[in-house]
């Protein structure tokens, strides 16, 4: 894995280079490390389509992502993922966030480890606890338990995530800042991963 866990939140000084990666980039990662907002920032870098797994997944199944498994049955959440981020990967290449359990699927991890570039943007407890606490529409946290909750998760599916393709560690900072380093992880690892891929366009 590329690693950029430990950059600071400082904006890079490497040179910018845009390009279209040779697959989908998936972004992966904890509710609140900024999938979304990144995600529609990169693709517009890269000038490619984006999608949100967790949008299609809704509107698959007509209901939000809370009450999939209520009416459909356990496993329904997990079958529903994999379903979609299979026919997003056999698309065009696009920039794709992912829900956020998505990569602990164990059949959905497999997938994207073979079908993208996989980004883990990997937030800590304080930029996480600031981007959710209060919020309504992440089924996953009880009012007042945010902080139990996310370091829960944490220490249970950082380990799985570990397995993307890139790490970037993302801050509690303008997007744009983040989607820099995010860039410059990518073009490291295609270069370490493809040597004959060649950069189509640069600014």
């Amino acid at each position: 894995m590329t690693n950029y866990s430990e950059n600071t939140p400082n904006r890079p000084t490497a040179p910018l280079v845009s390009f279209v990666p040779p697959k989908p980039v998936v972004l992966v990662g904890l509710m609140g490390c900024g999938k979304t907002s990144i995600g529609k920032r990169l693709a517009k870098r890269f000038d490619l389509p984006f999608c949100d797994s967790d949008q299609e997944v809704t509107e698959a199944a007509g209901c939000s992502i809370g009450d999939i498994e209520s009416i459909y049955g356990q496993g329904a959440l997990e079958s529903g993922e994999y379903k979609v981020i299979t026919r997003l990967l056999a698309q065009q290449v696009q920039v794709i966030a992912t829900g956020c359990l998505s990569f602990t699927y164990g059949e959905t991890r497999k997938l994207i480890k073979e079908k993208s570039i996989s980004v883990w943007l990997k937030a800590d407890i304080q930029t996480l606890l600031a981007r959710v606490s209060g919020r309504k529409d992440r089924p996953l946290l009880e009012a007042g338990k945010e902080e139990e909750v996310l370091i829960e998760m944490m220490n249970r599916y950082y380990p799985i995530f570990e397995e993307s393709n890139v790490c970037v560690k993302t801050y509690d900072e303008p997007a744009n800042i983040t989607v820099d380093r995010v860039i410059i992880a990518i073009s490291e690892f295609i270069k370490n991963e493809y040597p004959d891929y060649h950069v189509l366009k640069s600014v």
